[in-house]
């Protein structure tokens, strides 16, 4: 009869070690990617936070001014067919205001008066991931004017 060498049974050890290191290393590298991803959101949603708070105050202390607040927040105003007032700002992979080919993320800014209430001015603020259409951030804004 024929016995195995102690040298095919140690490589066939050393395989299945390795076989086991290589699970272990992709279980790990997709818990890393995974993480990574979970970081950046957390950190896009943050400074979208940020941004959105800081355009909202403007608004807020230029009672409603839709110009005065894209002046001062560096975006573009506009009035929709249905004479609603938009501000839009460009914002890039940095979050710092830039224009449409460079921008990442856009923040809008929209409103409309509701004369039923005491001439109230309410907005809607969002601040949107331009790939991908998400919603990072959206509140509504009011001013009394």
């Amino acid at each position: 009869m024929r016995t195995r060498s102690k040298s095919t049974l140690f490589l066939i050890e050393q395989l299945i070690v390795i076989a086991v290191f290589a699970i272990c290393a992709a279980a790990c590298i997709s818990i890393l990617a995974n993480a990574f991803f979970l970081a950046r959101d957390s950190r896009d949603v943050s400074n979208a936070l940020l941004v959105a708070e800081r355009v909202a105050e403007s608004f807020k202390a230029f009672a409603g001014d839709f110009e005065k607040t894209a002046e001062m927040s560096g975006g573009t105003r506009a009035v929709l067919e249905d004479g609603s007032e938009v501000v839009l700002v460009f914002i890039n992979e940095q979050w710092q205001v830039s224009d449409e080919a460079d921008a990442h993320f856009f923040l809008k800014l929209s409103g409309d008066y509701d004369f039923a209430l005491s001439n109230l001015l309410s907005s809607e603020l969002s601040v949107v991931r331009m790939a991908t259409g998400e919603s990072l951030v959206a509140f509504p804004v009011a001013v009394r004017r």
